[in-house]
């Protein structure tokens, strides 16, 4: 059984892309840094957001995989986007990379407008926490 129970209440509207709350009740807590499109030789890769909150997220479950989670476990993801109104002009864009590379079962997210993230040319930084069971 999954220690992630995803809570959507119907007072609420509709979430799309994302679950309201997260209640988790696992064994340990995965803690993970932000992401960037960062390739493995410390350079940013990709011109358009859509290109770096592929690598971004890639790198987000690189790390997940390699503590020992998986998408699922995912119970918290914040995205910082130097551009919001650029985030929401993809919005289904990101939607279809996110069930993609992560499947349909959506953390509690948030989007948060940065001036800039470390590395100057990202567009896009993605942080989360995971319980595994």
């Amino acid at each position: 059984m999954s220690p992630i129970h995803r809570i959507n209440p119907a007072e609420l509207s509709p979430p799309t892309g994302f679950s309201h709350a997260v209640t988790a009740t696992g064994s340990q807590l995965v803690f993970l840094a932000g992401q960037t499109a960062l390739d493995r030789n410390g350079k940013v890769i990709g011109d358009t957001l859509p290109e770096q909150f592929t690598t971004a997220l890639t790198n987000l479950l690189t790390a997940l995989r390699a503590a020992g989670g998986s998408p699922a476990d995912l119970a918290r993801v914040t995205v910082y986007a130097t551009d919001v109104a650029d985030y929401r002009a993809h919005a289904l864009e990101l939607g279809r990379i996110w069930r993609r590379l992560a499947g349909r079962d959506y953390p509690a997210m948030a989007v948060v407008g940065a001036a800039r993230l470390w590395d100057e040319q990202a567009l896009v930084e993605l942080d989360g926490m995971a319980v595994l069971p």
